[in-house]
């Protein structure tokens, strides 16, 4: 079973439409958050698509736009139906992805981590550097024996 499912197909094609509309078409003045869409699930029968959105901006700006997204939904619903041609187009529900939150943050924390240990390492001297790899190289040269 090689190909793809036709929920999978159109939850792509919703994807981009949702992507498209909120960059170039939403007019509610409601959304002023970044909105990137990250990913759409689609019910088997295709009645409901749940469109996961992460929001960039303050916690009034997220808020806000959230408001915004559930407003056009039904909007966007009627354009999906007209562009992807079905026959019946899916419910939009929108939910937050806090998955890039999160792995902002991860980042964040493993860079505040790596700075505290660098910053904790002792500054080796490159004179005994050099001095420690001259002293190996001797102790490791084979002995003539003659």
């Amino acid at each position: 079973m090689g190909e793809v499912r036709r929920p999978d197909r159109v939850a792509e094609a919703i994807r981009e439409e949702v992507a498209t509309f909120l960059s170039e078409g939403a007019k509610d003045p409601r959304i002023r958050a970044f909105v990137t869409v990250t990913a759409v699930e689609v019910t088997r029968d295709l009645r409901h698509a749940t469109v996961f959105v992460s929001l960039m901006g303050d916690d009034a700006d997220k808020k806000s736009t959230t408001a915004g997204l559930a407003s056009v939904a039904s909007h966007l619903r009627s354009q999906l139906g007209k562009s992807l041609r079905l026959r019946s187009a899916p419910e939009i529900h929108f939910r937050t992805d806090e998955s890039v939150a999160r792995a902002s943050r991860i980042e964040h924390l493993l860079a505040k981590i790596r700075d505290e240990r660098e910053a904790q390492e002792p500054a080796q001297d490159p004179a005994q550097d050099s001095s420690q790899d001259a002293s190996v190289e001797a102790s490791d040269a084979p002995d003539k024996a003659e």
